[in-house]
């Protein structure tokens, strides 16, 4: 949720570069967007709505600086407005500061500064960090002295930037809000997400909690927030640009989903050796632990919940939380190994719950796609799941690549029954999935069903997770009321709920007790008239019981749970793009969660 763009050397070019490195961070979910520029003064142009909307702004304006940044709001305190739009400044117009994060104190700074003689013109708790510059300043430290005062003073999160007239060089500051530099020839950059300058460098430094950051089209350095320098290693992005654009597909969400045949194949790549019945997984090493506890937010949740069965299945105790729940109510740890499941890295109830642990001295592990991320550098292993970009708020790809990576560390670390033929499994998963997005009758269902009261969805074993994520997904891009349930759960309460304006969609896979109890759980449905989709790989019954059926492949029980979520994905973007709405960028949601 919101993004930062900053950049130094680009000369005339600095404005168009600060306007296209926002709008490729739109997927981050945001209501308003501005620049500012700076040379011997500083230029601010914002608004609320998109970038189109900015764009018909700047049209208009004369901004010239050479050096810049600029900020797509995600709305927390204020409502999306003009006033309440970043770039914000201090009463001279000297300073510009955007900034991602919440500063816990700004109240109480904020009365301190009126008390002053400051004048405030947004709602927000930014606006304090451009007037405490002012003051730094008015009392004579140079700019850079007088941000890092500033920032000292902040309490909570925040990644800012910061330009002030009469120096052609960007300030950045982080703490628990991920910031980013980006490496040219005789040009730096600097962003809270790498797609934001990935068209001008594939060099980047990654900054860490408590650094402070200067550039200049001289160079870039980085230190403490109290001036001691720090060495950084330079990553290399392995993505190409055009690994972001659309190809030809209406949504990103929509091309993610068709993606997810490469991206499985890139997560399993080097890890299985299905001569040998072996997983190996480099990055995390020899790990045997007594229990395994993960933590996780959304969709990732769910990936969670799916592993933690993996492991249990394999006789070793594994639970999965809300990274918001642990945190506050700490489950006991003795030598457990806590996962964090994040897409993006930098979760911040996920990051929270993580550190907890590590404070606790429990090993921690991020299983997470993006390398050089938070969570990536903080704990103590990674696993990447190798999706690849994912620019849609919804996700989808990263969520089939979670469950296949958390196979492999399930794999990897213990002795589970059937191993080769599990392997199989994941070898043939890519082409199954294929194979469904080839033949998947998932919009015909949307169409019958566009305009249902409510959407619900079972299943049990591997397949609940999938039910819980069928029901996310509808709720994010459709936004129709829509449930996952333990099916045996229905009889118990969420029944009354159903009627003939409700489907079901039920994932019924193999034919164990499993599956018929989930068929039993079909027909108490249809006995109140409501219409069932099922999932399925056509060894139960229940077609006899179903007015539609998404079929899968026969394959193991723990892929299944990928195949049926793939159907699942297609029917929820049917729906919303049958309503006509902004699929890639659902209401009032952000890619990547960077509060608590």
């Amino acid at each position: 949720m919101c993004g930062i763009i900053g950049c130094v050397g680009r000369d005339d070019a600095t404005l168009d570069t600060l306007v296209h490195g926002l709008s490729t961070l739109e997927y981050r979910g945001y209501d308003s967007a501005g620049v500012a520029t700076a040379s011997n003064s500083v230029d601010v142009v914002k608004t609320s709505g998109k970038i189109e909307e900015l764009r018909e702004t700047l049209e208009g304006a004369a901004l010239t600086g050479d050096v810049g940044i600029g900020h797509t709001r995600w709305s927390t305190h204020g409502p999306p407005t003009d006033a309440n739009s970043h770039p914000h400044q201090d009463c001279t117009g000297d300073v510009a500061v955007v900034h991602n994060g919440i500063i816990e104190n700004y109240q109480h700074l904020r009365d301190e500064l009126a008390a002053s003689g400051h004048t405030f013109t947004s709602d927000t708790d930014t606006e304090v960090i451009p007037h405490l510059v002012e003051d730094q300043l008015a009392e004579g430290a140079e700019p850079e002295r007088a941000i890092r005062n500033a920032v000292s003073r902040l309490e909570g999160s925040y990644a800012v930037a910061v330009v002030v007239a009469g120096h052609g060089t960007v300030y950045a500051a982080r703490n628990d809000s991920p910031l980013v530099l980006g490496l040219g020839e005789d040009e730096t950059f600097l962003a809270s997400d790498v797609p934001a300058f990935r068209d001008y460098t594939d060099q980047v430094v990654y900054l860490d909690d408590g650094e402070f950051a200067r550039l200049e089209d001289k160079g870039w350095t980085v230190t403490t927030l109290d001036g001691d320098p720090v060495e950084k290693d330079v990553d290399t992005i392995d993505w190409d640009p055009e690994e972001t654009g659309k190809s030809g597909y209406d949504h990103y969400m929509l091309k993610e989903i068709h993606e997810q045949p490469r991206a499985l194949r890139q997560c399993l790549r080097g890890r299985v050796d299905e001569m040998a019945g072996t997983v190996t997984i480099e990055d995390v090493g020899d790990l045997s632990p007594d229990g395994v506890q993960f933590v996780a937010c959304g969709t990732s949740y769910h990936a969670a919940l799916y592993g933690a069965q993996l492991f249990r299945d394999a006789g070793i105790p594994a639970q999965a939380f809300l990274a918001s729940e642990y945190v506050t109510s700490v489950p006991p740890l003795s030598d457990a190994l806590v996962v964090g499941v994040t897409q993006s890295g930098e979760t911040a109830d996920t990051l929270s719950a993580l550190r907890t642990a590590r404070k606790r001295g429990v090993k921690t592990l991020a299983v997470t796609n993006v390398v050089g991320s938070t969570a990536a550098r903080e704990c103590n292993h990674a696993f990447y799941i190798r999706a690849g970009p994912e620019i849609g708020v919804a996700a989808s790809k990263t969520f089939s690549t979670q469950q296949v990576a958390l196979n492999q560390l399930a794999l990897s670390m213990t002795d589970a029954d059937a191993t080769r033929e599990i392997i199989s499994a994941l070898r043939d998963l890519p082409s199954n999935v294929q194979r469904i997005l080839d033949e998947s009758t998932a919009r015909s269902v949307a169409e019958t069903y566009e305009n249902a009261d409510a959407y619900f969805f079972i299943g049990r074993g591997y397949q609940y997770p999938v039910a819980l994520e069928g029901a996310l997904k509808m709720k994010e891009i459709t936004y129709k009321h829509a449930e996952g349930f333990a099916s045996g759960e229905l009889k118990h309460g969420p029944l009354a709920l159903v009627t003939e304006n409700t489907p079901v969609f039920a994932v019924v896979t193999g034919d164990d007790e499993q599956a018929r109890k989930i068929v039993g759980n079909v027909k108490e449905v249809e006995a109140r008239d409501a219409p069932v989709v099922a999932i399925s790989d056509g060894q139960s019954d229940v077609s006899r019981y179903a007015d539609h059926v998404l079929e899968i492949p026969e394959t193991h029980p723990r892929t299944a749970a990928v195949l049926a979520n793939t159907h699942l994905q297609l029917v929820a973007y049917h729906v919303a793009n049958l309503f006509g709405h902004n699929i890639d960028k659902p209401r009032n949601l952000a890619k990547s969660v960077t509060v608590e």
